[in-house]
C-alpha cells in the first residue's frame, strides 16, 4: 500500500499523498491512488448476539510451550448437563490435555516453564524476566542440554541468569532457597548455559543491592549515599575484584550507618546479604584502609 511521505507522489499532477480512512488520496486533484480495505486489528466479530471478546483467545507468549495457541475444552456447559454427558465431556477434557504434550521436549517445557512462573513470583521479579527466561530455557532445550541434567535446575538458572541481565540480581542462595532445584543442580546447570549459549553476564555490581540491603536494615536514604560513594572508592581502588558482592554492599552500608551512629551491628549487615560477620569486617577494613 502507498502511504504519505514514501517518497512518491500523485501520478497526475505530482501533488502530495495523504492517507483518508482505507484510501491514499492526492490534495491536489483528489485521485484515489491506492485502497486498504483489510482491518489488520483484532477480530471482535461475534456469530452470537452482542461482541465475544473472548474468541480472539489470550495473545501470544513465551512461556507457554505452545505459545498459547492451543485450544481448551470449556466449563461453561456443565450447569446444564447431567449425568453421563458430564463424564464424558471430563473425559474428553482430560484426553484433550494430555494430547497437547505429544513429545518429552513438550514435556520438560510445562515442567520448566511452571517453575520459571512460580519463582518470578516468589523473587518478586518483574513479567518481562518471565518471557527471558522462558526463552532462555527453550534455547537450552534445543541445543540439547538438558538431557542428564535437572529440569528444575535449568528453570532456576534461567531465572538466575536473566535476573543478572536485567540488573536486577538474586544470588545463587536466594534463588535455590524458593526453587526445587539444589545449587548443585543450578550451578551445573548455568555452567552448561554459559558455556554453550554465551551467557551476556558479567560480574555482578554490588551496587545493585545497596537499595535493598538498605531497605531491609531501614536505613534512610542518606546512608545508602555514603555507602554508595564508599563503593565507588573500592571501585577505583580496584579493591573488589574477588570478593562477594553481596559482602561489599553490606559492609559499605555497615559502615556508613555506624559512622551516624545507628544501630546496626556486623550480624544485622551480614543476615541481610548472608555472610558472616567476618566478611563485613574485612570490606570495613578495606574501605578504612584506602581513606
Amino acid at each position: 500500500m502507498v502511504e504519505a511521505g514514501d517518497g512518491r507522489s500523485c501520478p497526475e499532477c505530482a501533488g502530495t499523498l495523504r492517507p483518508s480512512g482505507t484510501e491514499v488520496c492526492c490534495e491536489e486533484c483528489g485521485l484515489v491512488v491506492d485502497v486498504d480495505r483489510l482491518d489488520r486489528g483484532p477480530e471482535w466479530r461475534s456469530f452470537a448476539d452482542g461482541v465475544d471478546r473472548r474468541r480472539t483467545g489470550a495473545p501470544l507468549t513465551r512461556s507457554r510451550h505452545d505459545r498459547g495457541l492451543s485450544t481448551e475444552i470449556g466449563y461453561e456447559a456443565t450447569g446444564r448437563i447431567t449425568g453421563r454427558k458430564r463424564r464424558q465431556l471430563a473425559r474428553m477434557r482430560r484426553e484433550h490435555g494430555r494430547t497437547q504434550i505429544a513429545t518429552k521436549a513438550d514435556s520438560n517445557c510445562v515442567t520448566g516453564f511452571n517453575e520459571i512462573r512460580r519463582l518470578v513470583g516468589r523473587l518478586s521479579l518483574p513479567s518481562d524476566a518471565t518471557e527471558q527466561a522462558c526463552a532462555l530455557f527453550e534455547s537450552a532445550q534445543n541445543e540439547g542440554l538438558l538431557p542428564g541434567r535437572s529440569v528444575e535446575g535449568f528453570a532456576a538458572a534461567s531465572i538466575y541468569a536473566v535476573s543478572r541481565t536485567l540488573n536486577l540480581p538474586r544470588t545463587i542462595d536466594e534463588v535455590t532457597a524458593e526453587s526445587k532445584a539444589t545449587e548443585r543442580e543450578l550451578k551445573a546447570a548455568y555452567d552448561a548455559m554459559n558455556r554453550e549459549l554465551g551467557l551476556p553476564t558479567g560480574p555482578i555490581d554490588p551496587a545493585r543491592f545497596l537499595p535493598r540491603f538498605a531497605s531491609e536494615l531501614d536505613l534512610e536514604v542518606d546512608v545508602e549515599r555514603q555507602a554508595r560513594t564508599y563503593l565507588e572508592t573500592l571501585v577505583q581502588e580496584n579493591a573488589i575484584g574477588s570478593r562477594n558482592p553481596c559482602g561489599v554492599a553490606a559492609g559499605c552500608l555497615y559502615l556508613a550507618a555506624n559512622e551516624r551512629g545507628l544501630a546496626v551491628t556486623q550480624a544485622d549487615a551480614g543476615t541481610v546479604a548472608d555472610v558472616s560477620p567476618a566478611t563485613i569486617r574485612k570490606t570495613v577494613e578495606r574501605i578504612n584502609a584506602l581513606r
